[in-house]
């Protein structure tokens, strides 16, 4: 009888109860919680310590970079700011009417990917149309766009931005063009959003002509995340290899608006207006983009 007792005793002491085993693991081997994968509207507003949260929900922190929501999507059709946040994508669609001053239409449409990387860095992919009249001819081309902001938000004034992109031309007997810019941005007081681009568009062959460009704007939330309203105005100077330092000078100004009919979703109009003798009559941009 004793020895039964002694079995049982050292039988029952060697069965491991399962939950030890699981509390005794180390915790690289523990299964990790899964991170969520926020949108640009559902992230958390970021705390600061002794500072006053915004009274905007658009003009909160957000994301790894600390910038504000509003900042996120493209607020100008005709001027960039800073950067998307890290693992955020979306698709635009753009439609650029141009009337002359003869009464000649041209459209340019752009179907673009954008990608949000880390490290402060952005991508976007673009195909692109263009078609002089309603019964021209469609020419194709492709874009590839790369953005760097040197900081996180706030941390320089004016929030600079390089950027860079590449259009290559199919099917119009023309060379590719590089266009490098440098953008700015940012929040004059409560609901004032600013952006400001020094561009320089440049063919690699051809006549070589160049296109600089200082594209600004300026708009005011008169709805929280809703509706925004504002102006934009659009300055190019463009001179040839034979011609250089005579420029053509196409200035456009106009009212802005966008309105956000679905958190995901952005819609930027500008009606714009030539004001110099050498601008066409009007150049009308729209573009409508959704977050994934």
């Amino acid at each position: 009888m004793a020895g039964l007792t002694i079995w049982a005793g050292t039988s029952f002491a060697q069965i491991a109860n399962p939950a030890d085993a699981v509390r005794n693991e180390s915790p690289a081997t523990q299964p990790q919680p899964i991170e969520k994968r926020y949108r640009s509207w559902e992230y958390p507003v970021i705390q600061v310590t002794d500072t006053r949260l915004p009274t905007l929900r658009e003009e909160g922190l957000i994301g790894a970079y600390e910038q504000p929501l509003w900042t996120a999507t493209r607020r100008f059709p005709t001027t960039r700011v800073y950067i998307i946040p890290e693992g955020k994508m979306d698709f635009e669609y753009w439609l650029r009417t141009t009337v002359d001053k003869d009464g000649t239409t041209s459209y340019r449409s752009l179907y673009e990917v954008e990608f949000g990387l880390p490290h402060r860095f952005q991508i976007d992919i673009y195909a692109r149309t263009d078609q002089s009249g309603n019964d021209g001819q469609i020419y194709y081309s492709e874009q590839l766009e790369i953005r760097y902001a040197l900081a996180d938000w706030g941390k320089l004034p004016g929030n600079p931005t390089f950027y860079l992109e590449w259009i290559r031309h199919d099917q119009r007997e023309e060379p590719d063009q590089i266009e490098p810019k440098i953008l700015f941005g940012g929040e004059l007081a409560q609901s004032w959003h600013w952006g400001l681009n020094f561009v320089a568009e440049c063919q690699t062959g051809g006549d070589l002509e160049r296109e600089y460009q200082i594209c600004s704007g300026l708009s005011y939330a008169v709805l929280d995340y809703k509706l925004s309203v504002g102006g934009e105005c659009k300055a190019a100077f463009t001179d040839t290899r034979d011609d250089r330092w005579t420029f053509e000078n196409n200035v456009f100004l106009g009212p802005s608006f966008q309105y956000r009919p679905f958190p995901q979703m952005t819609m930027n109009f500008a009606p714009l207006f030539g004001v110099t003798s050498d601008s066409p009559a009007a150049q009308i941009w729209f573009n409508a983009g959704w977050e994934f």
